[in-house]
């Protein structure tokens, strides 16, 4: 089993890398595989709504040429899926965004290719918006038809500083615990 974790935020190793890290301990401990992707550095673009991906039905994004196709092929291969990003006016990243949008549409297109997989999104945040922005997150795994996974409070850490998120404990364990409960549904569902 491989669970696919994707930082949205341009601080690579920043307080989002921090809580996706602190969910995948806790997979890898129980033998999952796990890959945590970058989006900040690299260029990925949003849909431009060209239609391709439901003519040609090979599971690629056709209207941008860039790191996108590469992290919808990740997840396509992934039995589990982690979004994370901080939060940015209130909202998901634009990086992020531009992927929910393109591996939204890219899934659809193919027979729902995501349906049934474990998703949960974390969200990194100083002060406000977090909520809003893992519900936006969760659009793509609803209308995915994905199984979404969560923990005993919401998916989120506190803090503005890069790093400053280690020092929220309660959401560390949030994270422990989501890691714990996606281990235990894959474990579940691969059974």
């Amino acid at each position: 089993m491989k669970v696919l974790a994707v930082n949205g935020s341009a601080r690579k190793g920043g307080n989002t890398a921090i809580m996706l890290e602190a969910a995948l301990d806790p997979l890898r401990a129980a033998g999952i595989e796990c890959e945590l992707v970058e989006l900040g550095r690299e260029r990925i673009e949003g849909c431009t709504v060209c239609g391709k991906c439901g003519k040609e039905k090979d599971r690629r994004c056709h209207g941008r040429k860039d790191f996108g196709n590469e992290v919808i092929e990740k997840m396509d291969a992934a039995d589990g899926i982690l979004l994370g990003s901080p939060v940015y006016f209130a909202d998901v990243t634009s990086e992020m965004k531009a992927l929910i949008d393109r591996s939204g549409y890219v899934a659809r297109a193919n027979d729902d290719m995501f349906a049934r997989k474990p998703g949960a999104g974390v969200i990194a945040v100083r002060r406000a918006g977090a909520v809003h922005a893992l519900d936006t997150i969760n659009h793509l795994f609803l209308i995915g038809q994905m199984l979404i996974v969560g923990s005993h409070y919401w998916n989120m850490g506190f803090g503005g500083a890069k790093g400053q998120v280690a020092e929220d404990q309660e959401g560390l364990d949030t994270m422990r615990i989501l890691g714990e409960n996606m281990a235990w549904l894959l474990g579940k569902l691969h059974a």
